[in-house]
Order: C-alpha cells, then sequence, then structure tokens
C-alpha cells in the first residue's frame, strides 16, 4: 500500500488563512504546552494561560515548581495546540499547533510581557509576580494550522509574526493608549466590541494594541478586530482608534435605521 504524501493534502496558504490563525492565537486564553523533559527526554504537556506580544507571539507565565522551567534551560524547543473544543465532532473544529523555541523574558522585556498578559488575564495579578514565577516568549519557527476536515495549512514564522521594526517602540505607546481608552473612552471600547466584534453587551476592556487591530475582553470571551490597513507605527494609533469609531457608529446608525 503507497503512503499519501502529507504535503499533498495542505492547502493553499493566503491573506484569509493567515487573518484566521492570527486571530486564534491572538484571542486565545490558554493552551496546551508540549515540552521536552526528564533523561532520556519524552513530551511532556501542560495546560499554560495564553496572551501575546505585540508582534503575536505567544506569552506566558510559568512556575519553577512545574518542572518545565528547568526542561526548558536545557531544551527549550515547545510545541502549543491552541484551539477550544465545541459542540460536534472535535477534529471537526478549528486548532493550530505553532513550534518554536521558548525564550525567558528578562528586564524591559519582562516588564513588557507582565503588562500585556495581565491586560489579558487581571486575575494572574494574584499570583504572577511570585519568585518562582517567570514570563516566558514564544518565538514562533512554523505552525499547522487545521481549519476543519480538509483544510489542513503549514504555515511559517512569517505567516503569524506581525513586522515590527523595534517592539520597544511600541512598548510605551500601546500600554498607555490601551489605559486611556478603558479609563476614558469605556463607550468608544464598547461600540468596538458589540458593532465590529459582534459581541453581547457588557464591560468590555481593550486588552491588546498592535499594528494590524485590536483585541478585546470580557472575561472568558476575548475577540479580535482588525484594522482596514496595517499602521506603520506607534504614531498611528490615535487615528487609528479614531477611524474605527467612526466606522463603529456608521454601522451602527444604519443598523437603528433598519426596519
Amino acid at each position: 500500500m503507497t503512503e499519501t504524501d502529507p504535503t499533498s493534502l495542505l492547502q493553499h496558504v493566503d491573506d484569509t488563512v493567515r487573518a484566521d490563525a492570527k486571530s486564534m492565537i491572538r484571542t486565545a486564553r490558554a493552551g496546551a504546552l508540549s515540552v521536552l523533559t526528564g533523561s532520556p527526554a519524552w513530551p511532556s504537556v501542560s495546560r499554560i494561560g495564553l496572551a501575546t506580544d505585540i508582534d503575536g507571539a505567544p506569552i506566558f507565565p510559568m512556575s519553577d515548581l512545574s518542572g518545565r522551567t528547568a526542561s526548558l534551560q536545557t531544551d527549550n524547543r515547545v510545541s502549543l495546540l491552541i484551539g477550544e473544543v465545541g459542540a460536534g465532532d472535535p477534529l471537526a473544529q478549528p486548532r493550530i499547533t505553532v513550534s518554536g523555541r521558548a525564550e525567558l523574558c528578562v528586564q524591559d522585556h519582562h516588564d513588557r510581557v507582565r503588562d500585556r498578559y495581565l491586560a489579558r488575564h487581571p486575575k494572574a495579578k494574584l499570583y504572577i509576580d511570585f519568585k518562582d514565577f517567570s514570563l516566558w516568549r514564544l518565538n514562533i519557527e512554523r505552525a499547522r494550522f487545521i481549519r476543519g476536515f480538509g483544510q489542513a495549512y503549514a504555515l511559517a514564522a512569517e505567516d503569524l509574526i506581525t513586522k515590527i521594526d523595534t517592539l520597544q517602540d511600541w512598548t510605551a505607546a500601546e500600554a498607555g493608549a490601551r489605559e486611556h481608552m478603558n479609563e476614558d473612552h469605556a463607550d468608544a471600547v464598547l461600540l468596538y466590541s458589540s458593532v465590529l466584534a459582534g459581541a453581547p453587551q457588557g464591560a468590555w476592556r481593550l486588552a491588546g494594541i498592535d499594528p494590524e487591530g485590536i483585541d478585546l475582553a470580557l472575561e472568558d470571551d476575548h475577540r479580535r478586530v482588525w484594522f482596514d490597513a496595517a499602521l506603520s507605527g506607534p504614531g498611528d494609533i490615535k487615528s487609528a482608534l479614531i477611524q474605527m469609531l467612526t466606522q463603529a457608529r456608521k454601522t451602527k446608525a444604519q443598523g437603528d435605521e433598519t426596519p
């Protein structure tokens, strides 16, 4: 019996596929992380909380008590499975497995990643600064994206990571804009969520801003809205948010006029 070449079953990757895969990573609350542990090394899988760095790389906290930190210091190759299981056949549900190398976040990188993670998981403030906890970033090298039966895609890092010259240029501007919108413009954040993301009413928060869009969070419900065009730099954040608000108001007004 002739074996099927797995690559022959893969579908063509286009911008829609890239956006769907990025959205799945950007909105994930948790994932299953596989690391190599022991001697000889065997894969070990555990659940981790997730957020994303400004460029879209997964970020997560980890406790030394889990034993995974020591394992990563020996071999930092990891795979991360993302995808919620809903009603119906679990193999018909979308999921993505990203593979790469885990990087310990220190100094300025630690502060940025901590802020981004807490924006998505505010309750993590209870433990994220414990001495046994550290923050990690998964530098993606490749991924396998399954949108459903017969929809398999092989993705490269450039398909998933948003191009940014330097993350530090974005750090202060992104955090400041996010805080300002949540504290002073909750009405605009609600319009982003309810009108553009199709979310139910509630106390939505702006959980992240990046060159390609915004992430929104209300407890366990996390959603994403894309900008019409990628921003050239952090100086474009204000105008992009205003443009998005204008679009949301126009869409809402049109809906209100519909009999």
